[in-house]
């Protein structure tokens, strides 16, 4: 047989070949930075179990978003942890809450940096469940105004998107309405549209304080199996104004990711979440896998498959590796 024509090996030959060549490119302005805000001074308490990042107080929040700026990743998220809890989650929707504290002093001091919220309610719930609790479930109306008032808090201290997680129906709809009506129309709405009911969520729970007292979420939050039902949310989503769509968590979905991705034009993020990245920190120091090439390939995956924006724990990594 004659030789092969075709040599696919002579463009991986050496590094500068193979990034010529590169199909799909990171950049650290595709990143989003997650960050757990508490109450008090000078706080930067590790997670045990999401080793690198922090539950912080406001101070050094500001500092943090600070170097995020200077490695120009694309923007933060925010997710408060009160000072109380309540059964009506007050403290998600108080113009004096954390998170909305928090808004303020990272624009005072970081003008220009994307600021993005979590508007939720269970880590502000003294039950741990994302909204109105009625005949022992979540109340999907009744907790639809606690989500508004949430997100027109966020617009009102300097949010730039607010970023419903809560899977309620219609919370885009009514979150819309609301920043509209307050004069927040250029306000942009992240729904994380295709959230799963996901074992992944663990270290979150510990970071955020905010495990379920009782059950758990899986009659708001999606069944796992389920891809037909995802791309009905994200279009149910879209027609109630939604500016952007997430699929969470970001590596067990991405064929979900490209399913929207080649369905849906416009941008697309995925969610590569706590236990994602506790799994892969617990293997690299156990040594079996290189944290660098690790970070990078399943990051690499996640935007190969069609998420143009990748919240992520390993911003501030991939971004000095990057640079």
């Amino acid at each position: 047989m004659p030789f092969p024509t075709h040599r696919p090996r002579r463009l991986r030959a050496t590094e500068s070949l193979r990034r010529l060549v590169r199909e799909t490119r990171l950049s650290p302005a595709q990143f989003i930075q997650p960050y757990f805000v508490c109450p008090g001074e000078g706080v930067k308490r590790e997670i045990s179990s999401m080793p690198g990042n922090y539950q912080m107080s406001i101070d050094r929040l500001v500092e943090e978003c600070s170097e995020v700026e200077r490695l120009g990743i694309g923007g933060v998220i925010l997710f408060g942890l009160p000072e109380a809890k309540d059964e009506q989650a007050s403290g998600a929707y108080a113009d004096d809450g954390i998170v909305q504290n928090a808004i303020r002093a990272i624009r005072r001091e970081t003008p220009h940096l994307l600021i993005m919220t979590d508007v939720c309610n269970c880590e502000y719930t003294s039950h741990g469940h994302c909204g109105v609790i009625k005949d022992g479930d979540v109340d999907n109306d009744a907790t639809l105004e606690w989500l508004a008032k949430t997100a027109v808090s966020h617009a009102r201290a300097g949010a730039d998107i607010v970023a419903p997680s809560d899977m309620m129906d219609g919370r885009v709809g009514a979150i819309r309405k609301a920043l509209d009506a307050s004069g927040f129309d250029n306000i942009a709405v992240l729904s994380y549209a295709a959230k799963f009911a996901s074992a992944f969520y663990g270290p979150f729970r510990e970071a955020a304080d905010s495990a379920p007292q009782f059950g758990d979420r899986r009659s708001y939050q999606m069944d796992p199996a389920n891809a037909r039902e995802a791309m009905k949310e994200i279009e149910l989503d879209l027609e109630e104004g939604a500016d952007m769509i997430m699929i969470k968590p970001a590596l067990p979905y991405l064929d979900l990711i490209r399913q929207a991705r080649d369905r849906y034009n416009l941008p697309i993020a995925a969610y590569q979440v706590s236990g994602e990245y506790s799994m892969i920190m617990a293997a690299v120091r156990n040594g079996w896998l290189d944290c660098e090439r690790t970070m990078m390939e399943t990051l690499t995956s996640i935007a190969r498959a069609g998420a143009g924006i990748i919240l992520t724990y390993f911003s501030k990594p991939a971004a000095r590796l990057l640079g």
